[in-house]
């Protein structure tokens, strides 16, 4: 395994004057190394894919009085030499920085020193500026150890500045040895002393001198008092039980989104009234036509569309940030880690597909905390089986016809929707891992971090950086979808029916109180009318000898085709084809008496249940597929994503209706 070349001390000088100043943050996984970042750069960062990767790194300025540098967060890594993505990034940034004459930024941990040296070992000789940070040193005083701060340097033969990243505590430090670092002359001659390891060692020999060195520099406080890892390791045996772990977690995450859910409501509530009311100005002030319709249903609802699940988006990684920085995501990953495998799938997948339950799209994006590639494309591709949000409108009302003379079923049919859908997810995950991504799931080697008071300074961060990465990806697709959706359906313009012209005509004379009944009456014809002749009509008709052997009639198989532009779009088209009021209950009775051309019921009890099973399956979601596109840097994982979930959902509605029908079920 080769560890990074030693510096050339021949190399020419060339003057400060002609370089960027650039400072390479580089550490173990749980080390407080982004939380050292957030303090460097505060609200001066941005999130972005390492070119020619899908491996996310953040970038940041750092200004020191008159004095400013970029900073860049590479991903936490264990060991430099492995062959996996985040290595090969911290390999080439290093080599880059050496020749740039960047500074190196070593975070370590300083509770858990041999382990953390082992990384300062293999690029010890590679480059000539490197400061080590020791953070945590909170953590190691609390557990009785002391480190010779004077001997490490020593040893190290670099500069190690103490840090509590967590409080700004040694914060100063660090931003003037930084500065003082990088506003020097470049120097070529390697700091490190001989009793590092040299270049090429292999990593024994590197473990070797990194536990060396710890216990030289590192002695125990007995009057410290106590170390608190008794406690520690009792809550660490609840938490990583297979069985009670599993309870902790499962208590944990319901809480989790019921806080998720009853912290959005408010702002989501109040986004969802700002636009309406937005809608509402544009429909007074405009006249009736192609532009009000073009704002009203196409800009205006698709920035709604988008915006409206922002404080989901933000409130969700907010709290997950929060939980990973107390070290509990850490226990509640080595607990799932044994269930998933049996799927193909890493103990790192379980924060995405629960993530996925309230969005696909944060979801994928959070397999960027999955460090193998393979493991992140399979969870990246079985994600959307998850039942999310969107799909809980529609399931709302498919089962309300589906029980409609026994209620006291739906929330049961309700709750095997998700059932279903996470069942898909796993048989899926194990079916790739069979096949096209041959192999086992990656072993979760992780340490388990120290218990921690989180950072409120951090999860806000996250939150943010997330969040514009939604309305990046998610939100101009959005909005794009819905002036597609909207031009689909207004053209071409149909001549008002015959009984809409009728009631239009009664509504003038009707009285007052009247009026606005007939008036909305006529609206809902037209629009069904309109529906029927417009750009979608036409593709409800060509399409539906497809969905034929499902039981769907052009109605339903344009409510299915508007669909796969995004879900909730069905529950609308529906209820304008059904000629559903404003209320909840309309939406459902319109839906439920809709009717096929030869007068029969578009919604038997076979076809409702085929068009449920069908929506837990499919995948009908745009923006999902180009934040799957983006994710995976291919075109052709979305591609697979889009026909294999379609193609199961198709197979497992056929087989629904058919079974159905076959026992005399209509």
């Amino acid at each position: 395994m080769a560890v990074l070349p030693a510096v050339d001390s021949d190399s020419p000088a060339t003057p400060v004057t002609t370089r960027r100043h650039r400072a390479i943050l580089v550490g173990n996984p749980n080390t407080g190394k982004t939380t050292v970042f957030n303090r460097l750069c505060g609200a001066r960062a941005k999130t972005s894919n390492f070119p020619g990767t899908t491996t996310a790194v953040r970038t940041g300025a750092l200004k020191v009085d008159q004095f400013a540098a970029e900073v860049l967060d590479l991903p936490g890594l264990y060991d430099i030499t492995l062959d996996i993505p985040e290595a090969r990034i911290v390999r080439d940034v290093v080599l880059e920085a050496r020749d740039r004459d960047d500074l190196v930024v070593v975070v370590i941990d300083a509770a858990n020193l041999a382990r953390n040296l082992v990384l300062i070992g293999q690029l010890a000789g590679a480059h000539a500026r490197m400061v080590v940070c020791l953070n945590m040193m909170d953590v190691a005083l609390r557990r009785g150890f002391v480190v010779d701060l004077a001997g490490l340097q020593n040893r190290l033969g670099v500069p190690v500045v103490p840090m509590v990243a967590a409080r700004g505590e040694g914060l100063n430090d660090l931003r003037a040895i930084v500065k003082t670092a990088l506003s020097r002359e470049r120097r070529v001659v390697s700091l490190s002393p001989p009793s590092v390891p040299p270049p090429d060692s292999p990593y024994s020999v590197v473990s070797a001198w990194a536990r060396d060195v710890a216990t030289a520099v590192v002695r125990t406080a007995p009057d410290s008092g106590g170390d608190g890892r008794e406690f520690t390791e009792r809550l660490d045996r609840l938490l990583t039980h297979p069985v009670l772990g599993l309870v902790a977690f499962m208590a944990v995450m319901g809480g989790l989104f019921w806080a998720l859910f009853a912290l959005a409501a408010v702002p989501m509530d109040l986004i969802d009234t700002t636009f309406a009311g937005l809608s509402a100005l544009v429909n007074q002030y405009l006249p009736e036509g192609a532009i009000r319709d073009l704002l009203t249903d196409g800009v205006i609802g698709g920035i709604a569309g988008t915006v409206v699940f922002l404080p989901q988006i933000a409130f969700l990684f907010f709290l997950i940030s929060l939980l990973e920085d107390t070290g509990y995501l850490a226990r509640a990953a080595f607990v799932m880690d044994r269930f998933l495998h049996r799927f193909g799938l890493p103990g790192h997948a379980f924060v995405p597909l629960l993530t996925a339950h309230a969005c696909a799209i944060p979801g994928i994006l959070s397999t960027r905390l999955i460090p193998d590639r393979r493991d992140r494309l399979v969870t990246i591709l079985v994600a959307p089986f998850m039942s999310c949000s969107a799909r809980l409108p529609v399931f709302v009302m498919l089962t309300s016809i589906l029980f409609a003379s026994r209620p006291a079923l739906a929330p049961v049919a309700f709750a095997g929707c998700f059932t279903l859908g996470a069942g898909a997810a796993f048989l899926s995950a194990l079916l790739f891992s069979r096949t096209v991504f041959r192999g086992r799931a990656r072993p979760m080697i992780l340490e388990l971090p120290a218990y921690q008071k989180p950072s409120v300074r951090n999860a806000l961060l996250a939150a943010r950086d997330q969040s514009l990465s939604f309305l990046k990806t998610a939100g101009t697709v959005i909005m794009l979808i819905c002036v597609v959706m909207w031009w689909l359906s207004a053209y071409p313009k149909v001549d008002r029916p015959a009984e809409a012209v009728a009631l239009r005509a009664q509504a003038s004379t009707a009285a007052s109180a009247d009026a606005p009944a007939l008036l909305q009456q006529a609206r809902n014809i037209e629009a069904r009318a309109q529906q029927a002749g417009s750009m979608a009509g036409w593709l409800g008709h060509a399409i539906q000898p497809v969905f034929a052997p499902l039981g769907y009639d052009w109605q339903l198989s344009e409510g299915l085709l508007t669909s796969f532009l995004a879900r909730e779009v069905f529950v609308s088209t529906m209820a304008v084809l059904g000629g559903a009021g404003d209320d909840g209950s309309g939406v459902i009775s319109g839906v439920r008496n809709m009717r096929r051309e030869d007068g029969t019921p578009v919604f038997t009890v076979a076809t409702a249940a085929s068009a449920l099973v069908f929506f837990v399956l499919a995948m009908q979601c745009l923006p999902t597929l180009a934040v799957t596109r983006r994710e995976t840097g291919a075109l052709k994982y979305a591609a697979v994503q889009l026909v294999y979930m379609s193609g199961v959902a198709y197979v497992a509605a056929f087989v629904t209706y058919q079974a159905l029908r076959m026992f005399g079920v209509s």
